[in-house]
């Protein structure tokens, strides 16, 4: 059975997309720890991050800089956060968080709610920086 990320993928189910390349895709996630809290996800549905083939890792890895790069460009932090969890959705997925602080990057905190304009406009400020070269 396909996940959801792999619906959203396909477009059966809507998303703020950031950014997507031949081998992954970036769409904010919407129950952010930050705004700006973005997924990066591997086109290749395979549950566990780790048991993507290298070139796929690789490429993954590669998307998810740029992306964060963006973010960091766009969205007012201290750095980017990364994580990899994978419990909630069978999926790899890479969680690139907007941080002020340590503390922030908690998924045990409640989660934002946000608007959809206000995730629309968050996703349009970063996916216009994301470089041209990895947009489809």
């Amino acid at each position: 059975m396909s996940s959801i990320f792999t619906k959203i993928i396909q477009g059966d189910i809507p998303c703020y997309k950031i950014a997507e390349c031949d081998h992954a895709m970036a769409f904010l996630d919407i129950r952010p720890l930050s705004k700006g809290h973005t997924l990066v996800v591997p086109k290749m549905e395979v549950d566990r991050l780790f048991d993507l083939p290298e070139d796929e890792f690789l490429a993954l890895w590669a998307f998810a800089h740029k992306v964060a790069k963006a973010i960091d460009a766009t969205i007012p932090c201290n750095r980017v956060g990364v994580a990899v969890l994978g419990f909630e959705v069978p999926h790899a997925h890479i969680h690139l968080v907007p941080l002020r602080t340590e503390e922030e990057l908690n998924f045990a905190h409640p989660k934002l709610q946000l608007a959809p304009e206000v995730m629309e406009e968050i996703a349009a400020l970063i996916a216009h920086e994301v470089s041209e070269d990895i947009l489809h």
